[in-house]
């Protein structure tokens, strides 16, 4: 526990230093374009516009603005959580001179990922709620009135699983070749393109589908108005029992880290 507050204690004294060399990252990126960091919420606008064209057809929709919607909704934040997951396991590899030649505590690194993965989420998140609202005017009232906690969630779940995933890329190599495989196979998996009843008698396989329980949540509030108590508070629990695990992780790896990439 001790461990987790003085993770925490640091990340917050040093909050303006990962947030503004995240930011720099954001600009960089698309330094010399004219809309900016609006490209982030036109790609995914252009993704859903072509998903909702093609698989609307092939599913013959009959509500096909309320697919929209829902597609939508659920493509923003799954494309989020696999950015965030995709580059994880690279990082401290990709950070491997600053971990050799200085003495800055490795959790600087993860929070300056996670703060840039959280800026360019929702700069596309808020675009794309925005256009989907001409389909459903609500959406930006849901957010506000019952959406705060699952998206606090989503935003939890940015930094802890990304850490561990890490921690173990450090190690093992592997996993660059495997995270993203394992992403698209759960995209394909997962009730994203598709409604959950489509899945018959497999539907339960959403269940035990855990990128999936973060995700629905937070489309379910934007799109019924609704909140899942229950569900948001335990995954809020685990959100913190997560962080709490990567923190301290993270500190028993701390010195071998430099060793490692």
């Amino acid at each position: 526990m001790n461990t987790a507050f003085k993770s925490l204690h640091y990340a917050w004294r040093t909050r303006r230093a990962w947030w503004f060399t995240a930011t720099a990252r954001t600009k960089a990126r698309f330094a010399r374009t004219a809309l900016g960091s609006f490209w982030l919420g036109l790609s995914n606008l252009f993704s859903i516009a072509a998903l909702a064209l093609v698989y609307g057809t092939v599913f013959k929709v009959q509500d096909f603005p309320r697919y929209v919607v829902y597609l939508g909704t659920g493509l923003v934040i799954w494309n989020a959580i696999a950015a965030a997951l995709s580059s994880a396991p690279s990082l401290f590899e990709y950070n491997a001179g600053h971990l050799k030649n200085t003495n800055l505590n490795p959790i600087f690194y993860t929070l300056e990922e996670w703060a840039f993965q959280v800026q360019s989420f929702a700069q596309s998140f808020g675009l794309v709620l925005v256009v989907l609202s001409f389909y459903q005017p609500t959406l930006l009232l849901h957010l506000f009135s019952v959406g705060l906690l699952p998206l606090l969630n989503v935003i939890l779940f940015l930094y802890w699983l990304p850490l561990l995933l890490c921690l173990s890329g450090a190690r093992f190599r592997d996993l660059f070749q495997l995270v993203p495989i394992i992403i698209q196979l759960v995209f394909l998996l997962s009730p994203i393109l598709y409604e959950k009843e489509s899945l018959g008698t497999m539907a339960w396989t959403a269940d035990y589908n855990a990128l999936y329980r973060i995700l629905s949540p937070l489309r379910h509030a934007l799109i019924h108005g609704e909140l899942k108590v229950g569900q948001s508070f335990l995954i809020l629990a685990v959100n913190v029992a997560g962080i709490w695990i990567s923190l301290f992780l993270l500190e028993r790896q701390r010195r071998y880290l430099p060793f490692l990439v």
